[in-house]
């Protein structure tokens, strides 16, 4: 390094320790030393001693640390890092190598631009605190402040007026625009001469850290000449709405990478990590959540510190956060009011990571103008949303929170809210709670619940919050208590405990507060005395899943705003309140509920009703009143008959009764789409009477079907199914058939071209398959293969006659045609793929010109006589012995490579198809089988291709131990259509 070169604005050095640690460049250590050592022997003194010199300055700048080990990036890692890194220099009028600059450029790059926008004369910086105004209003100040006449950066503006008073301030303020001393106005407004001094001038100011929007017009910003720009910081986005800001940019986090680096920069001197430090670096990149703040304050308390001290430090950053920080973050806090400061801490406590909609249900029963604090909140970047329905906050702010908590006292008790699992213990096991407690959240096992003192409660009269939560949760612990709970306080908006091991609430509890009410898995028999409490009105949620011996819920009458009703799998449930006059409910869960026996009377508002594994008989006339129902949940229940009601539900498409007690086809609304009847007692299907022109599902697997008349049927395996003789042509939505296993099934006739999959699997008796109408026009308008994947699958159907298999072996190819040629029109979609397999041991030989009796084949590719281009299209046939094959743990691959003429261009490429088995996957296929396979990747734009050579092989459980006895190909042609050109 020429030393006469040093580090300024105009030069930087930006050295790369290559395999080399910086410590010893800096120290002459290790190998350096012995190289000294000789030296000075051989070379002047003085001259040796300028190079000690030099390399010690050397060891203490900032660069990059390349140690090549196996934990370290690759080197192509470290250059890309270092060509991006000079060039966004080169790019920059600032020369200067500084931390500030890490992660700013894009941000820098958009201020700027706003700056050249005659329309933003006040650009605002919002965030939070520690995030980076004040660094990104800085590097931008830098940057352009040579272009105005006069300029100034006014930093911490809030402080300086509460030190010197907001007079004072602007008075330094115009001396230095104006360049004279003792400038001093002492009136409301900037007055002659000042503000026509100031009206001939472009300037350029940047106000830091702006409270109050008045500042900003107090400083006489409405003054400044023609091109004058002012840039304000804020964490109040409000307050730069209502200070006049044009332009408002949201001060982004740093992404990973660029915190990475930035954390680096102080805790390193480098602009990476030392590899033995990676790991750790990452923890606390990971803490500080891009904020530029927290990155330089941990980076610089661990600067030369040892690993065994940085380890220390991470474990002290779960329980406090780094003064430094809190003392910044605070700042926004203080400036609250005591509703915003309880409605912070309640969410930093509570309600981090909740559907905001929720959280404000329960804090309207709290506080005033909740809405509105929120959305204060929001503003000065204390709170943050991650979607409109979600509440969150940066990790920081909820600590800070904590923080502010753990200073009310010492002693927990006295701690207005509680969550440390340590805290919560002491002043539940030993009654210590007080009037000042408002809320406890803690994660719990189940042995801490149960052991929970009955009489633990009754001195929290305040309490509102209870977040009872087990720390693995599998659904119910309820354990028997032979006291029961002595006192629940009134004042409670949320009772969510898990497990909860009483018998019931407190007798003297009244609900009248309640906003949600949880006690998933708990030993609850009964709520609360319904002839005493029934003003209900706050209540919104109820979740008792998994209460076992609740048999009751008591009456809801009055409780009008009520939303959500979870009563899953409480075994001994028999009776339901009343519900249809709840017109806010919108989710009501009663699955599992085995011994209730009547459906229940809900509000026709509802879309999806799940009353699956539930004691109910009959779906009763009244379901005629639910004309907003759309799925219908009624699986492994005891139903027996559906009313001829459910005919009146228009918008009902979706119906699941299977394994019921049903055995008779029901009758169904016409714009049903699936219905679902598998494990039922039906032996008899007709649908000539109801078309079901929609349906596209109809699963009667493992059912007793005999007779199927009218075949539409998307799902109808079953064990005994006689014959599906009638034509379908007419049903338009159908895309896909299953009759799997369906023993008895001897007829497959007239199937719709346009079947997209077809499970006959396992049909022992299956003879005879036909399909209607075999040609492509019809699928041209069939929207059924827009997904692309499609298959026929025939697997152990050993009955099948040849002209079955010609037929399926038709229609297989004709699909493949069909596909190819919609890949090639629409190559932005997901690629095709079909598979189809039958029982059998030769290759179609009317369909697959080329075969062999091994596992590959060569063959000639015909030239391409027209003048345009075209696509080659392969489809290949292979016959596999399928033995005792899972096929769902299979895998069918096919090598190919394509050769131009005297091998001057060639292409491979490989295609895997997995194994399908969509039902019995216990089941294993028998015998021979041929496959006829086709995908996307088997359409290759023709390059003058002349010869294909295939190789074929079959994997089993990932190991290739099965062979291909024969295969096929087949090649077919689609031209390239052209494209379209583009008028002017």
């Amino acid at each position: 390094m020429d030393r006469k070169r040093k580090p300024t604005d105009k030069h930087i050095a930006l050295p790369i320790f290559y395999h080399v640690d910086p410590s010893h460049v800096r120290n002459i250590g290790e190998t350096f030393k012995t190289s000294f050592e000789e030296h000075e022997s051989k070379r002047p003194v003085d001259e040796v001693k300028r190079w000690k010199v030099a390399f010690t300055e050397v060891g203490t700048l900032k660069g990059w640390h390349i140690e090549g080990g196996k934990f370290d990036r690759s080197e192509t890692e470290y250059i890309k890092n270092v060509v991006e890194y000079v060039l966004k220099k080169l790019n920059s009028n600032c020369r200067s190598v500084s931390e500030d600059l890490v992660g700013i450029d894009d941000q820098k790059r958009i201020i700027l631009g706003l700056i050249e926008q005659a329309d933003s004369r006040v650009i605002g910086l919002w965030g939070m605190g520690g995030i980076g105004k004040t660094t990104l209003a800085d590097i931008v100040y830098k940057e352009v402040s040579p272009k105005f006449e006069s300029r100034f950066f006014l930093r911490n503006v809030s402080k300086k007026i509460k030190d010197q008073g907001d007079e004072s301030l602007r008075n330094d303020l115009l001396s230095k625009l104006l360049k004279e001393k003792e400038i001093c106005v002492d009136t409301p407004s900037i007055g002659y001469p000042y503000n026509e001094r100031l009206n001939n001038k472009s300037v350029l100011l940047v106000l830091d850290d702006i409270s109050d929007p008045d500042q900003i017009d107090f400083m006489g910003v409405t003054h400044f000449g023609p091109g004058s720009k002012i840039i304000v910081t804020s964490r109040d986005r409000q307050i730069l709405n209502n200070g006049g800001a044009d332009k408002i940019h949201d001060v982004k986090k740093l992404n990973a990478n660029d915190s990475l680096q930035l954390f680096s920069t102080f805790a390193f001197k480098q602009l990476n990590p030392a590899v033995d430090f990676r790991d750790l670096s990452r923890k606390f990149v990971k803490y500080a959540q891009g904020s530029r703040l927290a990155l330089k304050v941990c980076g610089s308390t661990l600067y030369k510190k040892s690993r065994k001290e940085w380890e220390s430090e991470v474990d002290k950053l779960r329980e406090c956060a780094q003064p430094k920080i809190l003392q910044i973050l605070e700042s926004s806090f203080n400036g609250l009011d005591e509703i915003e400061k309880n409605i912070f801490l309640d969410i930093a406590i509570f309600f981090k990571g909740e559907r905001r909609e929720n959280v404000e249900e329960i804090l309207n029963c709290c506080y005033k103008g909740v809405d509105g604090v929120i959305r204060s909140l929001l503003d000065k970047s204390l709170l943050d949303t991650k979607s409109y329905s979600e509440i969150s906050m940066h990790d920081m702010l909820e600590e800070m929170g904590r923080d502010i908590v753990r200073q009310e006292s010492r002693r927990p008790q006295e701690q207005s809210r509680l969550w440390n699992p340590k805290d919560v213990d002491q002043v539940l096991k030993y009654n210590k709670g007080t009037d000042l407690t408002k809320g406890i959240k803690v994660c719990m096992s189940p042995t801490d619940v149960r052991r929970i003192n009955p009489t633990a409660l009754q001195n929290m009269h305040n309490l509102r919050f209870i977040y009872f939560s087990l720390t693995k949760w599998v659904g119910g612990y309820a354990y028997d208590q032979v006291d029961d709970i002595a006192y629940l306080p009134n004042e409670l908006r949320c009772l969510c405990w898990d497990c909860y091991p009483f018998k019931s609430l407190s007798s003297n509890y009244n609900p009248e507060n309640l906003v949600i009410l949880r006690l998933r898995g708990s030993n609850v028999e009964q709520l609360w005395d319904e002839d005493k409490h029934q003003d209900l009105v706050n209540l919104r949620h109820i979740d008792i899943s998994y209460c076992k011996k609740l048999r009751k819920i008591p009456n809801l009458l009055r409780a009008i705003n009520l939303k959500t009703v979870i009563c899953s799998w409480c075994n001994n449930l028999v009776e339901i309140p009343c519900l249809n006059h709840l017109e806010s409910l919108d989710e009501l869960e009663f699955e599992g509920c085995c011994n209730l026996k009547m459906f229940p009377k809900v509000p026709n508002i509802f879309s999806v009703l799940d009353l699956s594994n539930t004691g109910i008989e009959e779906v009763p006339d009244s379901i005629g009143y639910l004309d907003m129902l759309e799925c219908l949940d009624l699986s492994h229940s005891k139903v027996q008959s559906v009313s001829s009601n459910i005919l009146k539900l228009k918008n009902l498409d979706d119906l699941d009764l299977s394994y019921s007690m049903i055995t008779k086809f029901p009758e169904t609304p016409k714009n049903l789409t699936s219905l679902n009847l598998s494990g039922t007692k039906i032996n008899e299907v007709s649908l000539s009477s109801n078309p079901l022109s929609n349906l596209r599902e109809l699963d009667m697997g493992f059912s007793s079907i005999q007779k199927l008349q009218c075949n539409i049927a998307l799902f109808c395996s079953g064990e005994t199914t006689g014959g599906a003789p009638s034509p379908i042509l007419r049903f338009k939505s159908l895309g896909c058939l299953t009759v799997h296993e369906c023993n008895s099934l001897k007829l497959l006739s007239e199937l719709p071209p346009y079947l997209r999959q077809l499970d006959a699997n396992y049909c022992l008796s299956l003879e005879e398959v036909s399909f209607s109408a075999q040609h492509q026009d019809l699928y041209e308008l069939h929207s059924s293969f827009d997904n692309f994947d499609c298959f026929m699958l025939f697997s152990n159907c050993f009955s099948l006659n040849q002209d079955s298999i010609d037929n399926i072996a038709a229609n297989a190819m004709l699909k493949i045609r069909f596909l190819a040629k919609k890949w090639v029109s629409k190559y932005h979609l997901r690629p095709p793929v079909f598979y189809s397999y039958f029982p059998g041991n030769e290759i179609p030989s009317n369909k697959f010109e080329h075969q062999s009796n091994h596992s590959s084949l060569t063959l000639k590719i015909a030239p391409n006589g027209c003048s345009g281009s075209r696509f080659l299209v392969f489809s290949i046939c292979l016959v596999a012995d399928l033995t005792e094959l899972l096929l769902y743990c299979s895998e069918f691959i096919c090598e190919c490579q394509l050769t131009a003429a005297s091998g001057a261009r060639h292409e491979k490429f490989k295609s895997v198809w997995q194994g399908k088995q969509y039902h019995s996957a216990s089941m294993g296929c028998m015998g021979d089988h041929v496959l006829i396979l086709f995908g996307g990747d088997m359409v290759k734009k023709d390059e003058g291709y002349e010869q294909a050579s295939f190789e074929f092989y079959l994997k089993y459980l990932g190991e290739e131990n099965m062979k291909v006895k024969k295969c096929g190909v087949d090649v077919s042609y689609v031209d390239e259509e052209p494209k379209p050109q583009s008028t002017t």
